[in-house]
């Protein structure tokens, strides 16, 4: 199976990888200092060539959870509440426009940072480590672009505080989820991509519950993000094991690899290019509703800011038990079974069939049901996710460059998520027929999955 895993949201981008994947939402490959080789014992860790014992399990599951806790809490308060209210009261541009030309320029800067970072970290030699500094760094450069947006009064600069957000964010999880594929075992490699997708989509909830309390707020509600994002990757390292000095390792990559992690495999890449359209279409579906759920409760469902508020609470609250509780039992569930694609591909089918409900019923209650479904199929893909995109690489020496291109799906698809949003509006006078846009594109992403060949 796999040698290597890395991963984005995003998101991010997200805006990326939401990136992320979203996303995930990396792309750092493994470094030459690694121990691992084809005939490893899954069991061993591959930097070390050792079984972790349990209260190194423990330290990497908790800091897996902390660091995406830490990124998508204060990045879904400022993309999916603040920022979209604060385009509710902008003169001469829709609010929809104004959120979409964000996403779209800020997941530009996350595509690029993701790929840049992730290899700058595969060929660093730091004393401390050749992730441990990027991951401290890009929580301060998120934290920097929050107080540049606090500062910001027009859309241009508010879009260039977010695109330094989507720098901090990226330069942070590009290297913390290649310590997926550095650090952690093969064997159990499911269970911490559950713990970090799944952990994902909860901090995405936690940040709609926290947004949702400054709505009326928005300045004190942007410095609180700024002070989630600077502690973010500080306290990560912190609760990790510490990692090993690359201050020794002989590092082969150079600016001409970096290059060439833009270029796509071409050989024995049948599958990974299902994956990767499977993931793309995914995104699309997914995010041309939970990017615009705030207006969808305000336009669609014609309810005040307050009680747009109160609902969105409500049905995060939902997100976060749903998701939890099919991430528990789907990462370990995929390990024993050893079955990927299929947990993926029902994951689609069942955020497709939440999508319904709204469509039918315009109001709190159909947005309450589809958040509970929602956060049980997100729980299900983003357990399984990452082990899937390490099964179908082309080559387990390229897995770097290979996982950031299968990120360019978190990132384009919320590029083009919010385009097609907006062209549902313009074509149709309103949010209706994006749900059911929204359900062939998860629909689609279902069959992509189910082609792939090579993945139980």
């Amino acid at each position: 199976m796999e040698n290597d895993e890395h991963k984005s949201q995003a998101q991010h981008g997200v805006g990326s990888r939401m990136d992320e994947d979203i996303a995930v939402m990396a792309t750092a490959g493994e470094a030459s200092g690694a121990v691992t080789s084809p005939t490893m014992d899954v069991s061993l860790a591959p930097d070390s060539g050792r079984r972790l014992n349990t209260t190194e399990k423990v330290r990497f599951a908790v800091g897996f959870i902390m660091v995406s806790l830490l990124w998508a809490a204060p990045f879904t308060m400022g993309s999916g509440v603040l920022l979209p209210q604060i385009f509710n009261s902008l003169h001469g541009v829709s609010a929809e426009t104004a959120l979409g030309t964000m996403n779209s320029i800020g997941c530009v800067f996350a595509l690029v940072a993701n790929i840049v970072f992730g290899a700058l970290s595969d060929m660093s030699r730091f004393r401390i480590g050749k992730r441990t500094p990027w991951i401290v760094l890009g929580g301060i450069i998120g934290a920097v672009g929050f107080l540049v947006v606090t500062q910001s009064h027009t859309l241009f600069m508010i879009i260039f505080g977010w695109c330094i957000v989507q720098v901090g964010i990226n330069c942070l999880i590009a290297p913390a989820v290649a310590v997926l594929s550095d650090r952690i075992p093969e064997a159990i490699r499911g269970t911490y991509s559950a713990l970090y997708g799944a952990s994902m989509i909860v901090g995405q909830q936690l940040g709609t519950i926290i947004g949702s309390f400054f709505i009326n707020k928005i300045q004190a509600g942007l410095l609180v993000g700024m002070v989630i994002f600077l502690f973010s990757g500080i306290l990560t390292v912190l609760i990790w094991p510490r990692e090993r000095s690359a201050a020794n390792t002989v590092v082969e990559r150079t600016w001409a690899d970096v290059g060439r992690s833009f270029v796509p495999p071409t050989r024995n890449a049948r599958d990974f290019y299902l994956a990767l359209l499977g993931r793309f279409t995914f995104v699309i579906g997914c995010f041309m509703i939970s990017g615009y759920q705030l207006y969808i409760l305000q336009k669609y469902c014609h309810l005040s800011d307050s009680a747009a508020a109160s609902t969105l609470q409500v049905m995060a609250l939902i997100s976060v038990v749903t998701t939890i509780l099919a991430a528990v039992v789907s990462g370990p569930l995929s390990d024993f079974l050893q079955r990927r694609k299929i947990i993926v591909a029902v994951s689609c089918v069942v955020i497709a069939v939440g999508m319904v409900f709204p469509f039918f019923m315009p109001n709190p209650t159909g947005m309450f049901i589809y958040a509970a479904l929602a956060g049980i199929g997100n729980g299900c893909y983003m357990s399984v996710d990452q082990a899937l995109n390490v099964d179908v690489l082309p080559n387990a020496e390229e897995a770097g460059k290979d996982l950031g291109i299968l990120n360019l799906a978190n990132t384009i698809g919320q590029v083009l998520a919010t385009g097609c949003t907006t062209l549902v509006i313009g074509m149709f006078g309103g949010y209706r027929m994006v749900f059911p846009v929204a359900i062939v594109c998860l629909l689609v992403g279902t069959f992509f999955i189910m082609m792939i060949r090579k993945v139980k």
